[in-house]
């Protein structure tokens, strides 16, 4: 009977062994750290990226903070971190430093206004163009919403710009053929801190990101914010195929299908300094240019086209 008894116990152990054995193969053996900073646009898409991808490797760890795209450019050819988050194009003198990179998702920049603006039913209806957007922002010459809308009151135009160096500045100024340096405005630091302030004034102007102007669980534009439409064919009206604003899903859309001006729809990328050969921040990089992309449209970014994702693919190589 002992012996019975013995031999049973023995199976056992032999199978939980095995379950074991069959377990940890299972587990991902990839270990190490990730360090990421940089564009606000960018932060709550890696945020994302880098939980799911922790669940496959649940030794390697990611940091992440935000702080414009400015400080994930300088950051990564400083070697302070691993890989940069950029919202705008890559110039000449930061490639010259070294900086290899590769798209990773799409989103745009949306001109912001309170929704107590009191001219804000005429503004929705004619929406604003580039040439308005270029007297406002650029050189002054619009000062009054009155002007925008045929009024003769005298309401001030409050604008707001962004205080650190980001790819949304840089993006909204480009769509203006200027830099950010050229954006008049007050300062405000990140998108959320534009987000309040345009909240807090009824006569302010602004722009952010797309992801922090929709509500992320019901996909409409935030309280107390609304998206000043751009009048795309200047006939002062917002035709039904430029009417897109009112639902992240809608603006999605609208930027895949190129409806919406690029610039402000652009591509974000991720950055290093010179071509990754760190396995961790290779296998990283190459699950987001594939399974990552599954979780864009969810998340209010655009899923990169084949033939673009192709491209990134060979750049790993």
């Amino acid at each position: 009977m002992k012996k019975i008894l013995f031999i049973f116990l023995l199976c056992i152990i032999c199978l939980n062994c095995k379950k074991e054995k069959i377990t940890e193969n299972s587990k991902s053996s990839l270990t190490g750290t990730i360090s990421i900073s940089g564009a606000w646009a960018l932060y709550p898409m890696t945020i994302k990226w880098a939980e799911e991808f922790q669940k496959l490797h649940p030794k390697v760890r990611i940091d992440i903070s935000a702080g414009g795209a400015g400080k994930g450019m300088s950051d990564v050819l400083a070697d302070i971190i691993d890989i940069g988050l950029v919202s705008r194009e890559i110039y000449e003198e930061e490639k010259n430093k070294g900086a290899w990179w590769v798209a990773v998702t799409k989103d745009a920049v949306v001109p912001t206004i309170s929704n107590n603006n009191p001219y804000l039913n005429i503004l929705l209806e004619q929406g604003v163009t580039k040439e308005e957007f270029v007297k406002i922002w650029i050189t002054g010459k619009i000062k009054y919403w009155d002007e925008l809308v045929g009024q003769n009151n005298k309401n001030l135009i409050n604008i707001y710009t962004r205080s650190d160096a980001c790819g949304a500045a840089s993006t909204w100024a480009e769509y203006m053929d200027k830099t950010q340096e050229d954006l008049l405005g007050i300062g405000i630091y990140s998108d959320p801190g534009l987000v309040e302030s345009i909240k807090k004034d009824n006569l302010g102007i602004g722009y952010n990101n797309i992801n922090y102007v929709y509500d992320a669980d019901t996909k409409k534009v935030i309280e107390g914010i609304q998206i000043l439409p751009i009048d795309i064919n200047n006939n002062k009206k917002i035709d039904r195929n430029e009417n897109f604003y009112t639902n992240r899903d809608e603006i999605l859309d609208a930027i895949k299908n190129n409806k919406y001006p690029s610039p402000p729809a652009r591509l974000l990328y991720f950055v290093t300094h010179n071509k990754p050969v760190n396995k961790i921040i290779l296998e990283f990089i190459s699950w987001v240019l594939n399974e990552g992309q599954n979780y864009s449209t969810d998340c209010g970014y655009i899923r990169l086209s084949d033939n673009l994702l192709k491209e990134q693919l060979i750049k790993l190589k």
